[in-house]
């Protein structure tokens, strides 16, 4: 079993999850690499966690839906802690990844899982960055990317999610793109961090309200902004 990742920089560096009857992409792209900018405000170093382990204790263990975990090595590649080589290695040009990443200022992340063999699943990514300014321009990429990738709507700052977010709906199957069935995709950025979260559902709204309740708790267990 696959699974989606978000890979900045590059092409598609699509991965796709593929259960019987079921094919669901949860690739999450960035665009086309360029530099981080802005003025950048962290937040105390003491409140950061130093490691991507120390970074899974802030990582929601369970979904509002009820879906079941899927172990890491479970999927593939294995979900759990990622470094900065882990993410560019997704892409179809690693080393060119491996500078994007840099400019962004990327620490290390976590990514898990929840779902069955086929119908709905559940993607939480978080990724910990050196300054604010990389988080955001992060975020901000994969929702212009997959925007464009999935067509759909995409919201800035909508009512059903928390502030800095970004929310992409799609309401029919996306072949072409991979994706089987209606989706939602969410990117926000809190602080150093940034958090992308995706569901596959039955419907379009049920995606969303997944994506917003897991938006919530994810949000709520990480250091002030």
């Amino acid at each position: 079993m696959t699974a989606g990742r978000p890979a900045p920089g590059g092409a598609a560096a699509a991965r796709a999850r593929l259960a019987p009857g079921l094919l669901v992409a949860l690739s999450l792209l960035t665009g086309c690499g360029r530099a981080v900018d802005g003025v950048p405000t962290p937040v105390p170093p003491s409140d950061r966690p130093g490691s991507a382990a120390e970074l899974e204790q802030l990582v929601v263990g369970e979904v509002p839906s009820g879906l079941p975990r899927l172990p890491d090595d479970e999927v593939e590649p294995p979900a759990g802690a990622k470094q900065l080589e882990d993410v560019a290695a997704y892409a179809p040009d690693p080393e060119r990844e491996l500078a994007v990443l840099d400019s962004y200022g990327y620490r290390f992340g976590w990514e898990r899982f929840w779902g069955h063999e086929s119908g709905p699943i559940t993607g939480v990514f978080v990724d910990q960055f050196h300054q604010r300014a990389g988080a955001g321009a992060y975020a901000e990429d994969l929702a212009r990317n997959d925007a464009e990738l999935y067509g759909g709507v995409l919201s800035v700052d909508p009512p059903e999610l928390p502030a800095n977010c970004r929310l992409l709906t799609v309401d029919t199957p996306v072949p072409e793109a991979g994706l089987a069935d209606p989706a939602a995709f969410a990117w926000c950025w809190h602080g150093v961090f940034s958090v992308s979260v995706t569901a596959v559902a039955a419907t379009a709204e049920d995606a969303v309200r997944e994506v917003g309740a897991v938006l919530e708790e994810q949000l709520a267990l990480l250091p002030p902004a």
